[in-house]
């Protein structure tokens, strides 16, 4: 599901997806908590329980079947919402200021506090629209933020701040190659600004 969100926004020339574009895009290592290695056979069976809860649509060609997501609809939550869980499915837990980060490609917010008050009301959806969907969760020792995680797999321990490798070495290598992704996709927005205006990228004479 998650993986459809994601191109559908990022490369839209590309979408709806083939299944074997769909098990490419699952099986991707960056950007991506926890990375998957799954066969075409699982994914075939996830888009098929997907598309019987109306979460996914398929669409035949004259060549292959593709498939879309109906997310935002079978879920009932606005875009910039489906936008966030997108983000939570595809990248593991992450506070509202790595989520405003990463979304840059899905959608600009207008700041962090935006981000937050959809999380809010995510968080305190009513169980007549089927309940929370997001959970803020404990802040982690050392961490100066809390970060959040959704419940669309059911209910989480809000007490876990990161993946169960978050305190080993294998979770501090994923936490720098995280920031490394941000700090690169921050270059390129600093790098494309100063192009808009004329100006020479820090750095350079």
């Amino acid at each position: 599901m998650g993986t459809l969100m994601e191109k559908a926004r990022t490369v839209p020339d590309s979408y709806p997806l083939s299944l074997n574009s769909l098990v490419l895009g699952c099986n991707q290592k960056s950007s991506r908590e926890p990375s998957m290695d799954l066969t075409e056979a699982q994914v075939a069976e996830a888009v098929s329980t997907l598309r019987s809860a109306n979460l996914v649509r398929e669409i035949g060609g004259s060549r292959t079947t593709k498939f879309e997501h109906n997310f935002q609809r079978g879920v009932g939550v606005y875009e910039q919402a489906a936008v966030l869980l997108g983000l939570l499915m595809l990248r593991g837990p992450q506070t509202s200021a790595e989520l405003r980060l990463n979304a840059e490609r899905w959608y600009k917010f207008a700041d962090i506090s935006s981000v937050e008050g959809f999380l809010d009301e995510l968080q305190e959806r009513s169980a007549e629209k089927g309940g929370p969907l997001v959970v803020k969760l404990a802040r982690a020792p050392g961490a100066r933020e809390q970060r959040w995680a959704h419940l669309l797999c059911g209910p989480v321990d809000a007490t876990q701040a990161f993946s169960p490798s978050g305190s080993s070495a294998g979770g501090t290598a994923e936490r720098i190659e995280r920031l490394e992704s941000e700090v690169a996709q921050l270059r390129e927005t600093v790098e494309k600004l100063c192009s808009e205006l004329g100006l020479s990228p820090p750095g350079q004479a």
